[in-house]
């Protein structure tokens, strides 16, 4: 019972830190992105400090939420075209290491199509997530939805001037999320792998190889495997994602906060052509740095995303010793005779005393 209620509470919390804890870094890293002209580019986390002072103090701490349930949805959406891929074909959701190359391929492949379906919805729900809440309504639950679909029904010429079609955006969709995914998942099963070898040779040397798992060797290396993989993920794919986000954003109309002091509001107003376009055009506009624009804020995720691992290492080692001295005692029960026996005992040590005696 123990174990089952540590693993649904490790992946709640997981969950919880990447989808909610962390998602304000993550709102003003993407604005950072698409804030073409900023004069600053926010490479450490220092330049963010008086800019997210300013927007704390003239908009509130909520606006650090903003298109947080876009995210969901959109994961919703992921997560029924990925069953629904994986129902009518033969094509496999999770993959291991013992996994034949074919099917590793048929998974790939399933992810790439996923991928292409929901890249309407991921340029809605950006949209959602950098738009100013000073000038803009609110989004409604399902405004992800309706902008996606919308994208969908103009899927080779847009119904705003200087929208990027469709078309042109769903093949580097399918190029940055794939390679990030294999990049992550690369990461994540070579730091478990390694963790668990170590923790095995460590329980051999202490000739304790039969000892059972514990909580900890259990489930904390998943969790540091997670943050490894996105780390180097999200580091590599950096300059992919800025350029694609520029292309989700041109031709929406919005309205970003100023990235550059935290106060008022900047209009979006680009006009690539392409992924190529948007790349050169950065490269020659703002140089190498331009790629890179927002970068504090993801320095800033994954310190944060370290301190709660330190939290969570010191709920692991609380609940192994909470799970340890219940397996000492529930043993301790198990080795030790009723009292019946005992009692069953004495009264045949004194039998056999007396009978010595006579």
């Amino acid at each position: 019972q123990i174990k089952s209620l540590a693993d649904l509470s490790i992946k709640f919390c997981s969950s919880c830190a990447e989808q909610i804890l962390l998602h304000p870094c993550i709102v003003l890293r993407r604005q950072c992105q698409v804030h073409h002209a900023g004069a600053w580019y926010h490479l450490t986390p220092v330049t963010l400090i008086q800019t997210l002072i300013n927007i704390l103090r003239t908009q509130g701490i909520v606006v650090l939420w903003k298109g947080l349930g876009s995210v969901f949805i959109l994961r919703g959406i992921t997560t029924m075209s990925e069953a629904i891929f994986s129902e009518c074909t033969s094509f496999p959701r999770e993959v291991s290491r013992h996994i034949p190359l074919k099917r590793l391929g048929g998974h790939v492949l399933m992810k790439g199509l996923v991928i292409a379906i929901t890249t309407p919805f991921l340029a809605a729900s950006l949209v959602e997530t950098v738009q100013s809440d000073i000038v803009n309504e609110k989004p409604g639950v399902l405004d992800t939805i309706f902008e996606g679909a919308l994208r969908i029904s103009t899927l080779g010429a847009p119904r705003i001037a200087r929208q990027i079609p469709l078309w042109q955006l769903i093949f580097p969709t399918v190029v940055f999320r794939l390679s990030h995914y294999i990049v992550s998942s690369l990461a994540h099963f070579t730091v478990i792998s390694s963790m668990h070898l170590e923790q095995q040779e460590a329980r051999e040397q202490q000739r304790d190889g039969r000892r059972e798992v514990s909580l900890y060797e259990t489930y904390f290396p998943e969790l540091v495997a997670s943050f490894t993989g996105g780390v180097l993920a999200d580091i590599l794919t950096f300059p992919m994602e800025t350029v694609i986000h520029r292309m989700y954003v041109q031709g929406t109309r919005t309205i970003i906060d100023n990235t550059d002091t935290g106060i008022g509001v900047v209009p979006v107003n680009t006009q690539y052509e392409g992924f190529v376009n948007c790349f050169r055009s950065i490269i020659v506009e703002e140089g190498l740095p331009g790629l890179y624009r927002g970068f504090g804020a993801l320095i800033l995720k994954y310190s944060l995303y370290a301190f709660i691992l330190r939290l969570v290492k010191l709920m692991f080692e609380h609940l192994c010793e909470d799970f340890d001295l219940q397996q000492q005692s529930h043993k301790t029960c198990q080795d030790s005779p009723p009292p019946a026996q005992l009692l069953a005992q004495d009264l045949g040590n004194g039998e056999g005393f007396v009978r010595k005696q006579h």
